[in-house]
């Protein structure tokens, strides 16, 4: 009772009390039970016991045979997946270029420019500070200044840029411009993974227009995240501010903004962390995480996996999990709660979609909505509730509306091909150039 309480009045803020309400239930039937036994006689006692050890034992009993006939668990199976899908992109690679895939890991890479460029690194993107709310520590919006930074790989070969001043994927003269045409927030689609330049949508827009472009796009970023950006960095010299929504995860992930102490801050309007004049105090902080993620990187990938199957295996026995997911399979119980939207997350999403629009008036700029959408859209039998509510929500917040699933995915025959070799990931180069074109013909001048 006091773990389902935990979960559902703590963890998800009363918002998800439906689906805890059979565990309420359940807590509820099992204290009473125990308090009526009490006024039972020794032998009813003991058949009691003696049926309630069976019946635990030979559920657990059931979870090792389920385990042993099918030992993979579903993130496991998601695993084996992705590698399936990873062994068809290489070979569809070599198919197509006649060049191998290049399989070295970022670690192998880094190592390997590090030995001619002491300025390499890796990508070190704000939502690994999400969890994390460190005393005395300010939250990062951008990767190390001034960088080669390496990025990821999709399509065959490593997307490596050369960061900012601030640590943003741009040419840092674009600081210099006396007028901003654009200025995009979003994540990793809007970061450029994982094209080089000039392929990302910023530097498409870039030579299009024939203008100045900031792209502050950092992968994994949310929302508010978003919003502290635009916060931090947006100056009067900025005309138009494309706030581009990856329909694949924003709600997941303002769901776990929404619990760092320092973004929470950002919903007042007179809170900065005046980042752009402490930016080396900034890179110190960068520099010091990512030899952190090196470091851990440095552990063989056989011994991380061995170690997090190991964990996950035991997490899944002791919680019967594959025996819950039988029952479910036949009696439709003990379904997740919808982890992308809630009551709570869209009324914050309101809120701060509300905030930007305001602090862009004030600046006397534009704003533009620009809905992106994700491949399992045209993979499968899709819901579009949330497609349907977001639009919804940033028409009556009056915000042009820049829809990329009907401009662009829509009007292909096989929208697939825009992804990397059709199979799951980021845009592949056409599919950012397509992307990149809609946005400029809805916001030239």
């Amino acid at each position: 009772m006091i773990y389902t309480f935990y979960k559902s009045e703590i963890v998800w803020d009363g918002y998800n009390r439906n689906y805890y309400k059979t565990y309420y239930l359940i807590s509820s039937i099992l204290i009473c039970f125990s308090i009526i036994t009490f006024f039972f006689n020794e032998k009813i006692k003991e058949y009691l016991i003696i049926s309630g050890i069976s019946l635990v034992l030979s559920l657990y009993l059931f979870e090792g045979y389920l385990f042993f006939k099918e030992p993979l668990s579903k993130e496991q199976h998601s695993k084996e997946q992705h590698s399936k899908e990873q062994h068809s992109k290489e070979l569809l690679y070599e198919k197509k270029t006649g060049k191998k895939w290049d399989k070295r890991t970022k670690l192998d890479i880094y190592k390997e420019l590090k030995k001619n460029d002491n300025k390499i690194t890796i990508t070190y993107t704000p939502v690994n500070l999400v969890n994390k709310n460190y005393a005395n520590v300010p939250f990062l919006l951008s990767g190390l200044s001034n960088s080669e930074t390496i990025h990821c790989n999709e399509n065959g070969y490593y997307s490596i840029y050369q960061s900012d001043r601030y640590g943003f994927n741009n040419p840092d003269e674009e600081w210099d411009k006396k007028q901003i045409e654009y200025l995009l927030v979003g994540d990793s689609f809007t970061h450029g993974a994982c094209v080089t330049r000039p392929n990302d949508i910023g530097s498409i827009l870039r030579n299009l227009s024939n203008k100045s472009v900031l792209n502050l796009g950092m992968g994994g970023n949310g929302p508010l995240i978003e919003y502290a950006t635009l916060r931090e960095y947006l100056d009067i010299n900025v005309k138009k501010v494309l706030w581009i929504y990856y329909e694949g995860n924003d709600f997941d992930n303002l769901n776990y903004e929404l619990k760092n102490e320092i973004l929470l801050k950002y919903l007042n309007k007179n809170f900065t962390q005046n980042i752009k004049l402490n930016q080396y105090k900034f890179d110190i902080l960068v520099k010091k995480l990512i030899n952190e993620e090196i470091k851990k990187a440095k552990i063989s990938n056989e011994e991380r996996k061995k170690l997090k199957i190991s964990k996950e295996n035991i997490i899944f026995f002791l919680k019967l999990n594959k025996t819950r997911s039988l029952l479910n399979n036949y009696l439709h119980i003990d379904q997740q709660p919808d982890s992308k939207t809630n009551k709570f997350s869209i009324n914050e999403f309101i809120k701060i979609l509300n905030l930007t629009k305001n602090l862009i008036n004030q600046n006397n700029s534009e704003l533009y909505f620009v809905y992106l959408s994700e491949y399992s859209h045209y993979k499968m039998n899709y819901d579009n509730t949330d497609y349907i509510l977001v639009k919804n929500i940033v028409k009556e917040l009056k915000i042009p509306f820049i829809d990329i699933h009907k401009e662009v995915f829509e009007k292909e025959q096989n929208p697939l091909k825009l992804f990397p070799f059709e199979l799951p990931g980021h845009y592949n180069i056409d599919g950012y150039k397509k992307v990149a074109e809609t946005i400029y013909k809805f916001t030239k001048d």
